[in-house]
């Protein structure tokens, strides 16, 4: 494996360990006095488990940050090819605005695809899953126009105290996007959004 590609590697993954942490925090935001459903990590936190990975929170975690991870990367790159520079909002805003919603689109749309696809409680439904996944993941991209806007409003209000590093320019947006795709896309807020077990769990009518 070339240099470049070792490069690009890590750069995935750290991406896709900042979208994992984004996408548990915006939890907390969405669902702030809920039980969430971690699927098979809930014996760790002793809860009851009815599946490992289809339908839980862990799932999303993994699957999105994965897709977002790869058409985050891959999206900048085209966009660099075609500019023949590298993007950032300070130096090219209207192409890093495009870029992020292209990226945010295209890699929950694949994670919808995925889910429709595989997913078992799918079994039978699946096309009509993905329209409607597909469907709530246009609304929820469009909700995340603000995301770019974030670190520079943050470090103008702020001031010294806000530095361009992981937690301010990468994972503070990031956990806000998750918060206003998801909330906005599926209504996942409060106590709606919730799967049967999560339901349960907080003591919900099914």
């Amino acid at each position: 494996m070339t240099g470049v590609s070792l490069e690009c590697a890590k750069a995935v993954t750290t991406t896709f360990g900042t979208y994992c942490v984004a996408d548990f925090l915006s939890n907390f935001i969405q669902h702030p006095t809920q039980k969430m459903d971690y699927g098979i990590l809930n014996s760790i936190i002793s809860r009851k488990t009815n599946t490992k990975i289809w339908g839980t929170r862990l799932e999303h975690i993994l699957g999105v940050a994965a897709t977002l991870a790869i058409t985050d990367h891959g999206s900048a790159a085209l966009f660099e090819q075609y500019l023949g520079k590298a993007i950032s909002f300070e130096a090219t805003p209207a192409a890093f605005v495009a870029h992020t919603f292209l990226f945010i689109f295209v890699g929950v749309a694949a994670f919808v695809a995925v889910g429709a696809a595989f997913n078992p409680a799918n079994a039978g439904n699946r096309m009509a899953a993905f329209k409607e996944d597909v469907y709530s993941t246009y609304v929820g991209t469009n909700s995340a126009w603000f995301e770019p806007f974030v670190f520079p409003v943050v470090a103008k209000l702020l001031g010294k105290s806000v530095q361009e590093n992981w937690f301010w320019s990468s994972l503070l947006p990031a956990t806000l996007a998750y918060s206003t795709v998801k909330g906005t896309g599926w209504n996942d807020w409060g106590n709606n959004g919730l799967n049967s077990l999560e339901k349960e769990l907080n003591g919900l009518p099914l």
